[in-house]
């Protein structure tokens, strides 16, 4: 160590650093607290008083009641009353709608309604002009600073206060509207909101009703016109009609049609029958050229040849009889044989009439054909001439039919619009739901909250006035206690033996320890390197009771900067006085060996990564070859090993990197009885800022660890000065 540095290092034993003095002093909280204490009656004082001089403001002030009313937003037309209507209140009221009907109430019209009916005019409450003026006002109508109440109408003298008295406004998401009135008469406050309630209703019916007065006008106005509209209408189509010749049969057609459908059903019976008739003489001269002819039926079914049939076959058997006893030349049989070819003819000659008969129908059928097509084709020039004028006469029908129609419907909405005329027929969209009652409270002044804001806020005012002052002064008394006692840096001197100084307390650094609470869970504990049963005490101070049989489990944070005490060095030396291990996650060195990442994965047990330090009783266990964020990412995991090494150590320290996230390190501060944040020395913000972070993701105590003041020191002079001391 050279001696220059060895000079620096006294020097800065001896006395505070120079740079200490520049930033200003502060005030810890005890020294707030006798502050306080002292100066009790500029407190008290003004609190008191302000107490006293509200309740006398609040009982001498006259009190006001408030009346509310409530009314829903709600279509009232039914299907009865609006017939083909539907009655979608939803659809009608949306935020916008329920805005509007708010301006509506608070509108100029409804208030002087509701002024007459509520009888303010002459209300000394409302109407300025009530009663004599004094002296005052009648100076300043003189002097052309006011006007007389006299020249203004007397509703307009109470609008003004009206207003000041009324609140309108929409209760939550929903349609109902609140309707409240202020007055110093609790019997006038509740009228008055139910009159303006009322009032409201009876403006929407009026509104409904002018509405419907206004649209019956109109359509009586417009349906005479167009009922002569339809009737000319109507008389042209049958003029048209009847000038063309286009006369309506049954079924809605004209004649000319059904004449042509009728000529056209006759020529298709005479066809058929035409050609039955012809298919019948065709079979039967067929039948009788190959001797069948009584197997046809209308031959078969002839009474003359049924009776010649019946004597040729008498005559038959009379041959058959006769041939037994006399021979083919008998003249007997001859004669029967003769009579037998006389009966064959006949039946020939009545199967020839037959076919002749089906003949003469075919031409007569033929005939009555020629006739039936020269009757349509002459039908269908008819038609043809005559459909030009059926053009003409459905437009006019279709304009007539549209006329009707517009008719029709005009009639019905003035039926409508006339029954919603009558009276109660329209009922408003709106109904009271909640009807002001007369109240028994008064709303103005609320004595107890009035007088005890006004207590309270005169407290913390009076408590910061001098809380500043202190602040601002710089001025404390000194504390009760004795100095700290803070153990001395053990340096490299010749003879190697430590030695202890009491220095003076630095002020400054008491008071910024004293204001670094959280909620009283954020305290510092120095290390003392000589005693480490006394740092090991402290510790235990701010560390909760772990369950029975467990040893706490602490995290640890490294917010300190380089030359400073760090938690491998905090574990060692409370590793002479108790077991202790220390679970580094802070960083990713020594992944080449096995660590708390294979234990997790299964691959290794507690006495292949548990490592001893050299020289020390200290155990040590790395994040493994995965790496610290494989073990942060399996807090089950590691709660449940943290659990097995709470059961065999005194003491569990996890050392975690300060600038980890807060969820990373949620889960280890949930698991921990306590959290310690590496500062080195006071005034180290970023070891501030990391307890705070720690002080909310934990219930238990975070304390700062500070190096002792000698080791602090030097941890400067490494920093200016990087040559080996």
């Amino acid at each position: 160590m050279t001696a220059h540095t060895e000079s620096l290092v006294r020097d800065d034993l001896r006395e505070p650093s120079a740079r200490d003095d520049g930033r200003g002093e502060m005030l810890d909280l005890s020294a707030l607290w006798e502050a306080v204490k002292r100066r009790r009656g500029w407190i008290i004082g003004p609190t008191l008083a302000v107490l006293g001089l509200s309740f006398v403001a609040v009982n001498l002030v006259s009190p006001r009641y408030t009346g509310e009313a409530r009314i829903l937003l709600e279509n009232r037309g039914t299907f009865f009353a609006l017939p083909g209507q539907s009655a979608d209140a939803s659809a009608q009221f949306d935020s916008e709608a329920v805005q509007s009907q708010v301006q509506i109430i608070m509108s100029r019209d409804l208030a002087r309604e509701a002024i007459k009916r509520i009888g303010l005019v002459g209300n000394p409450e409302f109407d300025s002009g009530a009663g004599a003026l004094n002296a005052l006002r009648k100076i300043g109508v003189l002097v052309g600073l006011g006007g007389h109440p006299a020249d203004r109408s007397p509703e307009d003298r109470v609008l003004e206060k009206y207003y000041d008295r009324l609140l309108v406004y929409p209760v939550g998401r929903s349609r109902i509207v609140a309707v409240e009135f202020t007055s110093q008469d609790p019997a006038l406050a509740a009228k008055g909101a139910n009159i303006i309630a009322n009032a409201y209703l009876e403006l929407q019916e009026a509104a409904k009703q002018d509405s419907a007065r206004s649209a019956s006008s109109w359509l009586s106005t417009t349906i005479e016109p167009l009922r002569q509209r339809l009737a000319d209408a109507e008389a042209k189509v049958e003029q048209f009609r009847s000038r063309n010749g286009l006369l309506v049969g049954a079924n809605n057609t004209t004649i000319n049609a059904q004449q042509l459908g009728d000529l056209s059903t006759q020529l298709s019976a005479a066809r058929s029958q035409q050609a039955e008739a012809q298919a019948k003489a065709g079979l039967i001269r067929d039948a009788i050229k190959q001797g069948r002819t009584f197997e046809i039926p209308d031959v078969a079914n002839n009474e003359l040849v049924r009776r010649l049939i019946e004597q040729r076959v008498n005559l038959r058997a009379q041959i058959a009889l006769e041939s037994r006893n006399l021979l083919s030349e008998h003249p007997r049989i001859k004669e029967l044989n003769a009579q037998l070819a006389d009966l064959e003819g006949q039946l020939r000659a009545a199967a020839e009439r037959t076919v002749r008969t089906l003949e003469n129908e075919a031409k007569i059928a033929g005939q009555r054909v020629e006739s039936f097509t020269a009757a349509l084709d002459g039908q269908k020039k008819s038609v043809s001439t005559g459909n030009d004028s059926e053009v003409q006469l459905r437009a006019l029908e279709r304009e007539a039919r549209t006329l009707r129609e517009q008719l029709e419907q005009y009639m019905l909405r003035y039926r409508e619009a006339v029954a919603r005329d009558t009276q109660n027929a329209t009922p408003a969209d709106a109904r009271v739901i909640s009807r002001a009652i007369e109240p028994t409270e008064p709303s103005f002044p609320k004595k107890l909250p009035t007088v005890l804001v006004a207590t309270l806020a005169t407290f913390l005012v009076s408590l910061a006035t001098v809380v500043s002052r202190e602040l601002l002064n710089g001025q404390r008394e000194a504390p009760a206690s004795g100095p700290r006692r803070t153990p001395g840096w053990v340096g490299g001197g010749a003879t190697g033996s430590p030695r202890r100084e009491e220095p003076q307390t630095d002020a400054r650094r008491e008071r910024v320890a004293g204001l670094l609470t959280h909620g009283g869970r954020l305290g510092q504990v120095t290390i003392d390197l000589v005693h480490p049963e006394q740092t090991l005490a402290d510790l235990a101070e701010r560390i909760e009771e772990p369950a029975r049989g467990m040893a706490p489990m602490v995290l640890v944070l490294d917010g300190a900067g380089e030359g400073a005490t760090t938690p491998l060095d905090l574990a060692d030396l409370l590793s002479q006085r108790c077991r202790c291990i220390i679970v580094d996650l802070a960083a990713d060195e020594g992944r080449s060996q096995p660590g708390f990442s294979e234990l997790l994965a299964g691959e290794a047990l507690f006495s292949d990564i548990i490592t001893r330090q050299q020289g020390s009783r200290l155990h040590r266990i790395g994040p493994g070859r995965a790496g610290r964020d494989a073990v942060l990412a399996a807090p089950d995991l590691v709660q449940v090993a943290l659990d097995a090494l709470c059961e065999t150590y005194d003491w569990v320290f996890v050392s975690a990197a300060s600038n980890d996230e807060g969820p990373v390190l949620a889960p280890l501060a949930k698991r921990a009885q306590g959290g310690l944040v590496m500062a080195g020395q006071l005034g180290n913000g970023h070891a501030v800022e990391a307890a705070y972070r720690l002080a909310d993701l934990t219930k238990a105590p975070v304390t700062l660890m500070l190096d002792a003041p000698e080791r602090a020191r030097m941890g400067e002079l490494r920093e200016r000065d990087p040559a080996p001391l």
